[in-house]
């Protein structure tokens, strides 16, 4: 597993302070530190399913405005450059460029999932086991649909089996 994620899940400390800070706010107001703050009781209540579909939208938007983005790019760039160092370049900053938007669209179809899966009430749990993913590991990345363990032995069956 990606020893990045395990880091951010392990640091992902509850921090007593914020514990009744979210009962005040609405769902767009709450920072990740206070949807991790919420007690165990309370894992994936209205205002968590509402954070996290909110923190997905934005996602979304984010990657929508990435796209239209790359679009200008594209077209701003089609000048012909009589050097072929300077256009092979170019061409290279395009395909680079083309390799992103296709890991987004990727992700943007995950997203999409995660979004229906908060519509049908199983956000946040395991899809193998059934346990709660756990909120730090969402916070980390919203599309996860595996806890931390079931990821952890997915990958090692996927090292000693291939793909």
């Amino acid at each position: 597993m990606n020893t990045t994620l395990q880091k951010t899940v392990a640091a992902a400390k509850k921090d007593p302070k914020l514990a009744g800070q979210w009962k005040t706010k609405t769902a767009e107001e709450l920072t990740d530190a206070e949807v991790l703050a919420m007690p165990d009781g309370e894992y994936m209540n209205e205002k968590q399913l509402a954070f996290f579909r909110h923190k997905l939208m934005q996602l979304k938007q984010d990657m929508h405005d990435n796209a239209g983005e790359t679009t200008e790019h594209l077209r701003e760039d089609t000048v012909v450059v009589p050097d072929p160092a300077d256009r092979a370049t170019i061409e290279e900053e395009h395909a680079l460029e083309l390799r992103t938007r296709d890991r987004e669209r990727k992700l943007l179809k995950k997203i999409e999932q995660s979004i229906a899966r908060i519509d049908a009430g199983d956000y946040g749990y395991c899809d193998e086991t059934g346990e709660p993913i756990g909120v730090g590991r969402l916070l980390a990345r919203p599309t996860a649909t595996l806890s931390l363990e079931a990821q952890q032995r997915r990958e090692l069956k996927q090292k000693m089996f291939g793909d």
